[in-house]
């Protein structure tokens, strides 16, 4: 079989929320104190990121539900996860080229249009951006299937995640699909179901897509660059600087 491309959304496919904080601060300079905290990203220290990262103790989702109280708290508005998503992926402010992360789209297009099956394996699509439409993006009409498990009672990196992502795709050889995600524990667990992974790290996102597309191209010649153990894979903690 054709390698299959299976892309996380949030951070892979949309940019990161980090990077859309940042250009809320610069739209919005009075949330500075906020917005300058944001993951690895920002000019300072970030730990519940990081220990969301880690998978210690708190989740990514956790960790968005902490941002929403306190942006929401700032600004008068909402406090949920939902309305912190509306405010930093504002399409009146950045038109819905300025979400979704360049390189993704180049790599989406480009296996596509090479008649490789592009899909999506999403924790918080629905749960984080509820009403919003991005589905009316021309680039989501390339993911076919649309695994989105915000409702599912099961999410990455549990191993029921991949299993129904696998299916959705019809049950191909692991191996043979090539996933994006930019959380270390959604990687890992990708990993020990046997896709292969590359990580997307956020301060250097164009090396992952670099990765995949040369990981595709080889697929299409008839191997593997690397095998799914010797993929690159994230370091599990970082001192904050």
């Amino acid at each position: 079989m054709d390698a299959v491309l299976l892309l996380d959304i949030g951070g892979v496919v949309l940019r990161s929320g980090h990077e859309m904080m940042a250009l809320l601060g610069r739209r919005r300079p009075e949330l500075a104190g906020e917005t300058d905290r944001r993951g690895r990203l920002g000019p300072v220290p970030d730990p519940r990121w990081e220990m969301a990262l880690a998978g210690a103790g708190l989740s990514e989702r956790g960790y968005w539900a902490e941002r929403a109280a306190a942006l929401g708290a700032l600004t008068g508005g909402g406090t949920d996860p939902p309305a912190l998503m509306a405010l930093l992926y504002d399409e009146d402010a950045l038109g819905v080229d300025g979400l979704v992360r360049p390189e993704a789209r180049a790599l989406m297009r480009d296996a596509a249009a090479g008649g490789r099956t592009v899909a999506a394996l999403s924790n918080d699509l629905a749960a984080f951006h509820e009403g919003a439409d991005l589905a009316r993006h021309p680039l989501f009409s390339l993911l076919d299937p649309l695994v989105d498990l915000s409702t599912a009672g099961v999410l990455k990196p549990e191993p029921g995640a991949y299993a129904r992502a696998l299916a959705a795709l019809g049950d191909p050889d692991p191996a043979d699909v090539v996933f994006l995600d930019d959380m270390p524990g959604n990687v890992a667990g990708a990993r020990a179901a046997g896709l292969t992974t590359v990580w997307v790290d956020l301060e250097d996102p164009g090396a992952a897509f670099a990765q995949a597309r040369a990981l595709l191209r080889d697929a299409a010649a008839g191997g593997r660059s690397t095998p799914p153990s010797a993929t690159t894979s994230p370091p599990s903690t970082r001192t904050p600087t």
